[in-house]
């Protein structure tokens, strides 16, 4: 054994490890850059929020979108890296259809082509393919780093914490009988032959000229009437205050006359919890799914370096 250290080749692997060790440690590979964005870009953004909201973003979102921006950027190069663009039909498909546009078609099976199309970095410039690659790349995350299970503490929590955003106005169950304008003058003999003849809302309708909204209407609040009847409609129906089983009208809206049968009508009260639990859940279900994809973008970002 001692024979063998002796040996000056030995020495110089040894020294030769050591040294690559050493030289990994003061002498980093450097890490691939993502960013800064370019002012197009910035600008494009920007623009697309002022389209979207209708006003230009504060300094915090802007600064909120720059970042949201170059995590895709940060997920489609580790995409890239990873080469996920090779095994996908999508991203396939796509790149076949941009050599046929290119008219580079000629005489190539479908593999050459998208071979053609990598070679001429089409993957890396195409907005469709980008969007796929990064949406792989996340499921690839939470694969890794899943979501944590809502559980029914949770749920009870939320329900807590947002139980005034689920209260529940009234509920009016209606059907009507409508005349246009054009029969304005009929409007008293509809109503006389339907008091008359104690006509329900279902056998009346024969009385009733064509209304695009149409004639029967459950369980709807004020704000769901109003936007088939109009809120002058609605206004006037609440200030009536109307009692279940009767007509109730004429009423006018808009379009012309309504006389109106109220058939249930359901008090304002708080949401209970298992009306709404599936909900909640849901919302808990996306919030912890942002969460756990944050998080993991966060650790991905520590192989990188990301410019502002």
């Amino acid at each position: 054994m001692k024979t063998q250290l002796n040996k000056p080749w030995l020495h110089f692997l040894i020294l030769g490890a050591v040294f690559y060790q050493v030289q990994a440690i003061v002498f980093p590979e450097p890490k691939t850059v993502i960013g800064p964005l370019s002012e197009s870009v910035q600008d494009a953004l920007q623009q697309q929020w002022l389209s979207r909201f209708g006003n230009l973003p504060t300094a915090q979102q802007k600064t909120k979108m720059i970042d949201d921006e170059l995590n895709h950027d940060l997920l489609f190069q580790r995409a890239v890296e990873l080469k996920l663009h090779l095994h996908d039909s999508i991203v396939f498909d796509q790149l076949i259809r941009n050599m046929r546009f290119l008219e580079i078609d000629k005489g190539k099976s479908n593999n050459d082509l998208f071979q053609h199309a990598l070679d001429m970095r089409l993957h890396l410039r195409d907005e469709v393919v980008k969007r796929r690659l990064i949406e792989k790349m996340k499921q690839r995350l939470l694969i890794i780093n899943p979501p944590a299970e809502v559980s029914k503490t949770q749920i009870n929590n939320e329900f807590v914490a947002r139980q005034y955003q689920f209260y529940r106005s009234p509920r009016y169950s209606v059907s009507h009988i409508f005349i246009s304008p054009e029969r304005e003058a009929e409007l008293d003999s509809v109503i006389k032959t339907i008091q008359d003849q104690r006509l329900n809302a279902t056998t009346a309708r024969y009385l009733s000229s064509p209304f695009m909204s149409g004639y029967e209407f459950q369980a709807q609040t004020t704000e769901q009437l109003a936007r088939s009847f109009g809120t002058v409609f609605m206004s006037d129906l609440t200030k009536a205050d109307p009692t279940v089983d009767q007509w109730h009208g004429p009423i006018h809206s808009s379009f012309g006359y309504h006389y109106v049968w109220v058939s249930a009508i359901e008090p304002a009260r708080d949401a209970r919890l298992e009306e709404v639990a599936g909900q909640l859940r849901r919302s808990l279900e996306v919030r912890a799914r942002e969460q756990a994809l944050q998080s993991a973008i966060a650790d991905l970002r520590a192989d990188y370096e990301v410019r502002r």
